[in-house]
Formats: C-alpha cells, structure tokens, sequence
C-alpha cells in the first residue's frame, strides 16, 4: 500500500537582503540547517530593477564540494566560471553546476538589463555531492527555457529538469540521480510524484498557496514532509514550486562559506588551494 507524505513542518524564508538585491532563505533557518542533500536555497526577488542599475551582485567568488541549480523565473543572469562556460540564461531558463573540485564563477546582470532595467525573480539550489565526487571536474550546463521539456496535466505544469516523470526525462544529467522540477499549478490543480520511499524531499513554494493533505503552505515557505512512498500536492490559488528529490548522502557536512565538505581539514585545503590560485 502507498504511504503519503504528510506535512511535517514549515520554515518560512526570512529575509536577508544583499544591498539593494531583496533575498529569502528558508534553509539553513532557525529550525533546519540543512534538509538532507539540499543545503541552501537563496530566493532573490521578486522586484523591478530601474534603469541604469547595479543589476546583481555576484562578482567572481569560488566554490569547492557542490552543485548549484539556479532557477531564472524573471530577468536574466549573465553566468562565466573558470572552466571556460560562459552563458546568459533568460526568462524560465535554468542553469546548473556541479563545483566538484573548485571553480571561481560570477552571476551578475548583463549589461543590456542594468541599462534597461526590469522584473527579476532568480532562485539559487546547492545540493551536496557525496565524498567520493567531491573532487569530481567542475561543469557547467546552462539552458533556455525552450530545451526544458514542459509535462501539462489538467492544470498541472510540470518543467522537468532532471529525472523522470510520466514517461520523459529531464535534459540536465545529473552524478548522483537527484530528480529537480518547476511545477505550475492553477487554482484547484494538483500534483502526484512517487518514486520518494527513502529519498530527500525538496517543496518550496514560491508563488501561492498549496495543500499537501490538507495542510496549507503559503509562498515563502520549505515544505518538511514526513517518510513516504508519493506526495499530493494541491493548489489552493494559482502556484509555483520547486520539487526535487534526492538520495540521502549519510555523511558528515561541514561548510565554510562557499565551500562544503566532509571534514574540516578539506575546507582548510580548499581555503589553501584557491589562496594559492588553484580554481583556474
């Protein structure tokens, strides 16, 4: 018989804004440093940037030990690394990246959207690697809203990004079989994933309001769920959210800044490797 998850608990995303850049995290939080595999969500915006603006903040930084998975709702994000990937994603594009052994990248505006100015809503996913890839080679996949295949179901859209569901699969490859989808739900739609017994859970609401048995989550809020077999996710008003999964990793996590490991003396390495220009 299918068990289904049920709401365990919400943790809401506090604001934390970067200068002028309006930000959310609802993880790490008060009541959750981590949620399994998935270590960080930053969600910047929704707002409108002025002409002549700074645009986004994120000048060239390093990382070592993770993945990103940014998501473009609204605006456009100017991506370059060490490794030689250079991308501008637009609106519902989604680019991600695997830091493996470490990279230094930045993510900023391009300079036609800080000339003209306009809407912008990016949200930012880091989902852990287990020890064995922590030194994997950095890549980088970025694309366009149009390679992302778009599963529609009586008022449910289902954006897949990796893994499979009803019969298609995502186009990013992923090392560790992590599955990452956008769902748009009109009001009164729902949504059915399986495949989740033993899996981390990732639920964030973005826009909305849903119900997952009978229990409301507004927008801004990470959705905990209890152990199961399939969730049900319904739409209370017209919603978007983030739905992934992924095996558990069982291993120590420590991080320090841009940087996530198993042990301390690795993010003393990391440190010393990018300080003596190791990440490219």
């Amino acid at each position: 018989m299918t068990e289904l998850r049920r709401i365990a608990r919400l943790h809401p995303a506090l604001r934390d804004d970067i200068g002028d850049l309006v930000t959310r995290r609802p993880v790490p939080g008060p009541k959750l440093d981590r949620l399994g595999a998935f270590l960080f969500l930053n969600h910047h915006g929704p707002q409108v940037y002025p002409p002549n603006s700074h645009g986004l903040p994120f000048g060239p930084h390093p990382h070592r030990g993770f993945e990103t998975v940014t998501f473009i709702l609204e605006g456009e994000l100017a991506h370059k690394d060490t490794g030689g990937h250079e991308s501008i994603i637009g609106p519902g594009g989604v680019q991600w990246m695997t830091t493996g052994s470490g990279l230094i990248h930045e993510e900023v505006s391009p300079e036609s959207f800080k000339k003209s100015g306009g809407a912008m809503e990016i949200l930012q996913l880091w989902v852990n690697l287990p020890a064995r890839l922590k030194m994997t080679t950095p890549r980088y996949t970025g694309l366009q809203v149009e390679a992302l295949p778009v599963i529609e179901d009586e008022g449910a859209s289902v954006q897949l990004l990796s893994g499979e569901y009803m019969g298609r699969t995502g186009p990013f490859e992923t090392l560790t079989g992590v599955f990452m989808s956008v769902v748009r739900l009109t009001t009164g739609a729902g949504a059915y994933f399986d495949g989740l017994k033993d899996r981390d859970v990732f639920l964030y609401v973005v826009r909305g309001s849903i119900s997952v048995d009978g229990t409301k989550a507004d927008k801004f809020n990470l959705v905990e769920l209890t152990s199961g077999d399939a969730v049900e996710i319904f739409a209370g008003e017209d919603s978007l959210i983030l739905f992934g999964h992924a095996e558990p990793l069982n291993e120590p996590v420590v991080a320090y800044g841009p940087f996530v490991m198993n042990t301390s003396a690795e993010i003393q390495q990391a440190i010393d490797d990018y300080r003596a220009g190791k990440f490219g």
